[in-house]
């Protein structure tokens, strides 16, 4: 049965393991592109092969907690105004969320899972790099891998070059995974790339699963960087590639998860 709500004032859709008992914990963050809300992207990746609690949270600007200025501010200055904010956010409100989750759900206290899509993936990633809670495995789908790729893209789509500052600047090494990939050894890390998203994201891709140890690159054929039909609010019918990368998303925890 699915289960909806808030944790700590996010929210969230959460999918249970069968039976509903005492099982381990994966936790998702979603696209702002489609699937752009948690009960779309539970929609999208069930990950219904997984013996986990599955809870797919909110990211902060969509559903419940859209934030009408959000495109404006996010062609104003896509690094400060946007995707800073953004990751923060929903990094500082998982804590306690998670607390939350723990109290609600007969959640086993073995290490979680991680799942992040697009600006969720930068998300999963800077929890998993904090050391804030163990991670057993991780997974990224067309993740933004470094936050000076986001900022290149979006200045690319308004054609306006972005003036990088001292700011900006440290707020985008902060978010540069690849830069960073040292903080993320010892968790299992799963990387997946559509092979018609964008080329930049490509290709951060491939450089993170070169740069982590023992990390794994699997590209999918026939994804662009959406994972279900836009708008993306709602849930819809699991898409052919989507099916591909709940999938490989599966596998990767069934093997590396209760490890």
């Amino acid at each position: 049965m699915i289960v909806t709500g808030t944790a700590a004032g996010v929210p969230f859709t959460a999918l249970p393991p069968v039976g509903g008992g005492p099982a381990p914990l994966v936790v998702t963050w979603h696209m702002m592109d489609a699937p752009c809300t948690d009960a779309a992207f539970a929609a999208a990746l069930p990950l219904a092969g997984v013996d986990a609690w599955r809870v797919h949270l909110g990211m902060p600007w969509c559903g419940a907690r859209a934030y009408p200025e959000g495109y404006e501010l996010s062609s104003r200055d896509p690094m400060m105004l946007y995707v800073d904010p953004v990751v923060r956010q929903a990094v500082d409100e998982f804590p306690a969320a998670l607390v939350d989750l723990r109290a609600r759900f007969p959640i086993t206290d073995a290490p979680i899972g991680l799942v992040g899509a697009s600006l969720g993936g930068a998300v999963a990633l800077t929890v998993t790099a904090s050391g804030v809670v163990p991670v057993a495995a991780l997974a990224v789908v067309n993740a933004a891998i470094r936050a000076s790729s986001v900022v290149a893209l979006i200045s690319g789509v308004t054609d306006t070059p972005y003036p990088w500052d001292d700011a900006s600047r440290a707020a985008a090494d902060r978010l540069d995974f690849i830069a960073r990939a040292a903080d993320l050894d010892g968790t299992a890390l799963l990387v997946v790339s559509g092979d018609e998203d964008f080329p930049m994201f490509r290709i951060d891709a491939a450089a993170l699963a070169d740069t982590v140890p023992g990390a794994s690159l699997i590209t999918v054929p026939g994804l662009a960087h959406p994972l279900a039909e836009r708008p993306g609010e709602e849930p819809a019918p699991q898409t052919p590639e989507a099916k591909l990368v709940d999938d490989a998303i599966t596998a990767w925890f069934i093997t590396h998860l209760a490890a």
